[in-house]
């Protein structure tokens, strides 16, 4: 029996809220639900703040709609309820403050499930898709429910669906003990991302990690050693928002998570704890233990598109809310402009939109404390009302402007489906950017294609020709060789060509060209020869990433080999293609080491003077670079060259760093700069060689005293020497 509340009668004028000079609707009341009290206990409540406001006394709720002629609030008993146990029905006359739908229900208070349910006109050709027959998430959520019965499907047919539609949860911001959590605001040049699936980095029985926290943010929490023993310094999570995971081919799931249904809930599937709310707590001890163990959290938010898909897809949110105004239209109004090439694109620049992208990030900044953001598809955001691009898109700038996002990190993935490609160009300061260039021309060199050397040269040192504003520094650059898009860089090796035919899609779907090279052999392979040199190449990436400079973003699992046998787009592949294999840490442990002494070179932990700790980053952007080919001051920038060098030295540093990059497949012998004041070089990295003689500490790195050296063929080599003798490990 379904409780049905009414919230006849009227007011004199609006109770709790009133209009800013701005035009914006704020709550200047003490306490909005100290309203007058209408039929059923129910009373109008405030405009603002938007969502579901807890008090001692009940949840205020309110809700955006801008051409509804009634909205309803449904009101659940548990979070597998099946139907509503109340109904709260917004009186358009005393619940509505201009195109905001609100009321306060006393008595209630967080973990009260709920969703909503608006009817209004149906006109494809103004956008409007209004169904009274779903139910609807609130977008401004905290926390969503994700019933067993959950279905896609019947949001997208005609008919209820409320049985099987996922709900909001109240929840409350206060009452979570974050003791002295604060943000680290490790500045970029000493930032090394590692790119994460909170449940692919440890699903596998094979992580170590109990059986009840596999895939979770608890189990996340237990390979924190092992992250800092790697020696990153943030991790980038895949999209923690609640997604559907539905929205996939039929029989598959949706792994990755980039299509969100709502921007403020962490995502209930990945919590080893049952609710909501328990998910949002799970969530939170996950970033405190992160920071204290020196780790930042990125968030990948996904703020261009939508779950709902195209113009027949499911009804979930927003589309039966205010579609007209969430999303670019089609030039004729009946579709969608679908720039995302997910069937939808979200109008990031319309002021309602920008407000709640805006709150989102306030949200996990201030409620979730994370340390920052990449923004999947961001040249979607500098898209007008109208999906022109625009030069000064005000969203972009509401973001980087905004106080309490300031020292937050932003990285914008600057490209769209649709053609717009900004790398290098984001409006303002504040944005760092995914840097696909370096992906792409280092993959070119080490393949030893032909006109490979100038570009390789320009991703060492930060890609100024990309980064052509003054006020830019190395660091805006992301250098990244693999991401979970794409090729992991074991698979890089193995494979010329992509293999997804366990996508549904007939191979069809995924990159066509991703500049790999199979060393000889597609696949797997037993060749020793094979073997050999795909970990020299994996080094040899290894190398080139973290010693350019740039702010470098390493993907799970590289630093130990994971394969996914040549899926290059594994979005649906929630099982052993995806997930960690851990077994591969032991199997590759000369890669893991390999990459952990890159990262101590790095991070200045290694190749330090006693006086001044200064990052491989500082020193490189910081250095006069002296450019070479085999013969000293001779670097050969033709088409057909693939061999480079470089020495630079920081002024009033303590090391000389000289590298030498051979991409040809015969050895080449290069003459060295001399050492000065008596010092020595020494070999820190040679590709060419086994481990353990691919690579040193500086304290156990062996003398090079000729005045040649033969770097192997693909082969990457690293040389230090210290400026001043004190510094050598010999007289030290």
């Amino acid at each position: 029996m379904v409780e049905r509340t009414g919230a006849a009668g009227r007011t004199q004028g609006r109770t709790g809220a009133s209009r800013a000079a701005d035009g914006e609707i704020v709550d200047d009341s003490d306490d909005a639900d100290d309203a007058v009290t209408l039929d059923g206990g129910v009373a109008p409540g405030a405009s603002a703040p938007l969502g579901a406001t807890a008090s001692e006394r009940g949840v205020n709720f309110s809700v955006f709609s801008k051409h509804a002629s009634q909205v309803d609030l449904l009101l659940f008993d548990s979070e597998q309820a099946t139907e509503p146990s109340r109904v709260v029905p917004f009186d358009p006359l005393t619940n509505r403050t201009s195109y905001y739908w609100h009321a306060f229900v006393p008595a209630i208070g967080p973990g009260q499930v709920y969703a909503y349910r608006a009817d209004g006109p149906v006109d494809h050709a103004r956008g409007l898709r209004f169904d009274p027959a779903k139910a609807l998430l609130d977008p401004y959520g905290r926390a969503v429910a994700v019933p067993a019965t959950y279905d896609r499907d019947a949001a997208a047919r005609p008919g209820p669906n409320v049985a099987t539609a996922m709900k909001s949860v109240v929840a409350d911001a206060n009452g979570y003990d974050w003791e002295d959590d604060r943000p680290i605001h490790r500045s970029f040049s000493d930032t090394i991302i590692y790119e994460l699936h909170v449940r692919g980095f440890t699903r596998h029985p094979s992580s170590g990690v109990g059986a009840a926290t596999r895939g979770t943010y608890a189990g996340l929490v237990e390979k924190i050693p092992f992250l800092r023993d790697l020696g990153v310094t943030a991790v980038e999570l895949l999209p923690v928002f609640q997604f559907d995971p539905q929205d996939a081919p039929t029989g598959r799931t949706n792994y990755w998570g980039y299509q969100p249904v709502s921007f403020f809930a962490p995502h209930h599937a990945y919590s080893s704890q049952h609710g909501a709310l328990a998910t949002i707590r799970e969530f939170r001890d996950m970033v405190k233990a992160l920071h204290r163990g020196g780790l930042e959290v990125i968030l990948d938010v996904v703020f261009d598109h939508t779950a709902e898909g195209c113009a027949d897809g499911p009804t979930i949110c927003f589309r039966g809310l205010a579609n007209e105004v969430y999303y670019i239209p089609s030039r004729d109004g009946a579709e969608y402009a679908d720039y995302s090439g997910c069937g939808n694109t979200l109008n990031a620049n319309e002021p309602v939109v920008r407000r709640l992208i805006q709150e989102s990030l306030r949200y996990w900044v201030n409620e979730m404390h994370v340390d920052g953001f990449r923004f999947d598809l961001a040249s979607i955001l500098s898209r007008d009302e109208a999906g022109r691009s625009s030069l000064n898109p005000p969203v972009l700038s509401d973001i980087e402007s905004d106080p309490v996002l300031a020292g937050t990190k932003l990285i914008a993935e600057v490209w769209d489906p649709a053609g717009l490609y900004q790398v290098g160009r984001v409006v303002g300061d504040a944005w760092q950017s995914s840097n696909g260039g370096f992906r792409d021309d280092v993959r070119h060199f080490l393949r030893g294609d032909n006109k490979s050397v100038t570009h390789i040269a320009q991703r060492m040192l930060g890609s100024p020709d990309i980064y052509i504003r003054k006020e830019r520094e190395p660091e805006h650059s992301v250098n990244f060789v693999t991401s979970h898009d794409g090729f992991t860089l074991n698979d890089l090796v193995s494979y010329n060509a992509k293999h997804n035919e366990a996508n549904g899609e007939g191979n069809r779907d995924g990159a066509d060209d991703n500049i790999s090279w199979n060393c000889g052999a597609e696949g797997l392979s037993g060749s020793a020869s094979v073997e050999t040199l795909r970990n020299r190449q994996i080094k040899n990436f290894l190398a080139l990433e973290l010693l350019a400079a740039g702010t470098p973003m390493l993907l799970m699992g590289d630093e130990m080999r994971h394969t996914q046998l040549g899926n290059n787009n594994a979005y649906c592949q929630d099982n052993e293609i995806s997930w960690l294999d851990w077994s591969k840490l032991r199997r590759h442990a000369d890669v893991f080491r390999f990459v952990r002494l890159l990262i101590a070179y790095r991070r200045g932990r290694d190749l330090t003077s006693r006086a001044s700790r200064t990052s491989l980053n500082e020193l490189l952007r910081q250095s006069h670079v002296e450019w070479h080919g085999v013969r000293l001051y001779r670097p050969d920038w033709s088409d057909q060259s693939h061999s480079l060098a470089l020495t630079f030295e920081r002024l009033n540093g303590a090391y000389r760093v000289h590298a030498m990059f051979n991409a040809y497949w015969e050895p080449l012998t290069f003459e060295l700069p001399p050492p000065r004041n008596g010092s020595v070089w020494r070999r820190c990295v040679d590709t060419g060689l086994e481990s353990p003689d691919d690579i040193q500490p500086m304290a156990k790195a062996p003398r090079v005293d000729q005045s040649l050296y033969i770097v192997e063929p693909r082969s990457v080599v690293f040389l230090a020497a210290a400026v001043n003798r004190e510094h050598d490990t010999d007289s030290a």
